[in-house]
Order: structure tokens, then sequence, then C-alpha cells
């Protein structure tokens, strides 16, 4: 299958499967798009993954997941490798030259994992969020939501303190549940060395305890722009339940999104819809170019990355309460722009984008037991110009759509598939 589509944007992200827990069986990888830095640097090391790992798959665990709560993972892996009980394996490792600048595009793909990291005395020169440059920022421990991409220059000039340096992705304790939190490593060499290193982590309680992403006041975008007043505003509840099977379930809003794999939104759409069910969980946004601000709040002690497609959305508060009781004041001048931010737990998010990219566009939490129980909603925006979008495709078109969508019906009703989670 071949994938057409225009980079708008530069930087550093992933791509991942979108098939119930697929992802987290491996089916991810990098995306780099190539543009300008706001900060120098002289060796691009490209994508870093940092992610959870347990040595049964995510679809084993999930029973788990929905009847009992999140399981334990096991350890974690840097660009997709660790050592396992000092067995067997390997560490990812990399070898710097003194003197000279790296940038790593640091990716948190991970399935239930806040992730702090740092190289032992080395400083991280923070210069991206998501697929947005910022004005640097300095600081030893980096925190990375689910999902949260950030791109980081550092430079090596510790030669003279050793040769060796540990890599470190630490879990956050507050939500994250690991049973090796601490040995989730990867290895700097200077030079020529392969040794061990025997070296100290940087303080990590300036990020570790409560699963936060980085201060809003850090990530200032380079390119400044300004969120427009609103018109549109929705209050959206983050609440958890016990449905009558058992089973977990999330809800944002009112609903826990239940996908119809053979009738998906956009086709609903193209056949003339306008009315969907309550377990498609559709927000629709009909008016092109307005701005519009959703409050995302949870009175549960459990945050969640909360992840936009199709937008970069502008971060304008977040904080401990009810957005009600905090009653915050609104940064609308050059805020946090990203399409990944933290709800905090007890907290609330408040996000704004302007409608002006028609499509159907899923935000959910980016935590996979949470997005596979239902954590997810749609906003259809400028329905009426969808099937004209579809309509224009040359390539595929309403008749491409349709025909993917028959021969998921076909092979659905050949192979009997069971869709035992929200489909998301």
């Amino acid at each position: 299958m071949t994938q057409t589509w225009r980079a708008t944007q530069y930087g550093s992200s992933w791509y991942h499967s979108h098939y119930s827990l697929q992802a987290w069986e491996g089916v991810f990888g990098g995306i780099i798009i190539h543009g300008p830095a706001t900060a120098n640097y002289d060796v691009d090391l490209g994508n870093l993954f940092l992610s959870d790992w347990s040595h049964e798959t995510a679809d084993a665990l999930y029973t788990t997941a929905e009847t009992s709560g999140p399981p334990t993972l096991e350890t974690g892996l840097i660009n997709g490798t660790n050592t396992w009980d000092n067995t067997t394996g390997t560490r990812y490792s990399t070898t710097f030259t003194s003197g000279t600048t790296y940038l790593l595009r640091l990716v948190n793909p991970s399935i239930d994992s806040h992730m702090d990291f740092s190289i032992d005395n080395h400083t991280l020169n923070v210069i991206a969020m998501d697929f947005v440059p910022i004005v640097p920022y300095e600081t030893t421990v980096l925190a990375i939501g689910i999902g949260q991409r950030y791109d980081v220059v550092v430079t090596a000039n510790q030669s003279s303190t050793a040769s060796d340096f540990w890599m470190r992705s630490i879990p956050d304790s507050f939500c994250s549940n690991n049973a090796n939190p601490d040995d989730i490593l990867g290895i700097v060499h200077y030079g020529s060395s392969t040794g061990t290193p025997s070296t100290t982590a940087w303080d990590q309680t300036i990020r570790a305890g409560a699963c936060e992403q980085e201060p809003a006041s850090s990530l200032v975008p380079y390119l400044s722009l300004d969120a427009g007043s609103s018109s549109v505003t929705e209050d959206l509840d983050v609440t958890v339940a016990v449905n009558s099977s058992g089973f977990f379930k999330w809800y944002i809003g009112d609903e826990t999104m239940q996908v119809d794999f053979g009738d998906p939104t956009a086709l609903q759409i193209v056949n003339g819809a306008t009315n969907f069910s309550a377990a498609s969980n559709v927000y629709q946004l009909d008016t092109a170019n307005e701005w519009v601000y959703v409050i995302v709040e949870t009175t549960l002690a459990v945050p969640h990355p909360v992840h936009l497609h199709g937008h970069d959305f502008y971060q304008l508060a977040s904080g401990s309460g009810t957005y009600a009781s905090a009653d915050p004041t609104l940064n609308t001048s050059n805020p946090p722009r990203r399409d990944v931010a933290m709800l905090p737990a007890s907290g609330y998010l408040v996000l704004a984008w302007k409608t002006d990219n028609p499509g159907i566009w899923l935000m959910h939490c980016h935590i996979g037991w949470h997005q596979s129980m239902g954590l997810d909603l749609q906003w259809v925006e400028q329905s009426s110009s969808i099937t004209s979008l579809y309509s224009s495709n040359s390539t595929s078109g309403t008749t491409g759509l349709s025909e993917v969508c028959s021969l998921w019906n076909t092979d659905d009703t050949k192979e009997d598939i069971v869709e035992d989670d929200s489909g998301v």
C-alpha cells in the first residue's frame, strides 16, 4: 500500500497503527521531515524511541488491563533494545566525539509509561516539541508523555569526566507501573571506549512525581502565534466505569467510543449522514475558520496524554482542581502549540484551535489501555467540505473509500473478526 500526503510541517514524529493495540505489537516507526532548527548541531542521530516493554504481548495483557487495571510492565527499551536479567540482550549505544554537538529526536511510543529522559553529566538543549520549533531552553531531565516528541541538542563536552555515560529512560512511578524502572539504559561512549559506565544520574526529582509535562513557560514557540477568541467551547469530563460485562470503560464527555470498522464516519458522511450514533462520540464543528476552545478535565488522580489528529492545538491553561474552581487566566499570547499535552491528575487542560482543516479528526488518550477502552472522540470539522475532498481525489476518492470498506466487510465476514475493544 502506498500512502501519499503533503508535508506541511517539519520536524520529528512517528507513524503507528490505529487498529486496536497493534501499535504496541511493534507496528510503528519514525518520521523525520527535514527543515531549519532553532539551534545549531553537527550530527543528526535520528529518532530515539523510549518505550516500555513486557515479555507478554499487549493483546495478552489487555485482559488484565480491562478487568483489574493497568498491568505492571517488565522493563523498557531504548531504540528497541535493552538487556534482561544481565544475561541476554544489548544496550543501545552511541559514540560521541569530544567537541561535537548531536541532535536526538526523542519519541515516547509507550503503551503506559511517562518517561523522564537524561544523559548523565550532559545538559539537554531542547529545541522542538512535537512538530513545533521552540526557543531553546536547557534542562538535565526531560519529561516526555506518551506520544510526545522532543528534539534536543547535546554537546559532547564531558570527556574529562569519564569515557562512558549512562543514558536513562525512567518511567515516572506516579502513573507508570514498571518492575525495572532503573534498568532502562543506553550508553554514550566517547571516542573508541567500549566500557561500562559508572556515572551517577542527575537529580530526577526535578521532573518525577506526578507525570507532568515540561513547564508551559519553557515551551515557547519560535514562530509567535496567538490564539483567537472563541465562540465555541466544549467542557469534557474524563471518567471511568465498569460495564455490565465487568470491563473497565473510559469516557470523555458522556460517551465511551466504539467504532464500526465496516461503516466509518467518513463513509457515512460521503453517503449523506448528518447524525451519528452515540458510540461514535462525534462532535460537529460546521463553521470554517472559527476558534474552538476545549476544556478537558478529570476528578480522578490519573493523568492522560491527550492527542489531537489534524491540528497543532494551542495549550491555553492546565492545572489542578476543576476548571471552574481554578478559574484560570487563559494564555492566548503565543502559548505552547503541539499535538499531545498532559491532562494533569485531578486537573484540567484547556486547548484551542482554528477550524481551518476540514476532516474527521480523532482526539484520544495516548495510553494504549485507555485508548482501547473508549477514551476517544471524533471532531467532524466542516462536514460539508469532506465529501468534496474525497471526490476531488483522483487517486482514491469516494470510490476508493467505498472499495476499501467493502473489502473490509468481505474479509470480516470470511474471518469472523471480533472487535473486542474500542477499535481505535
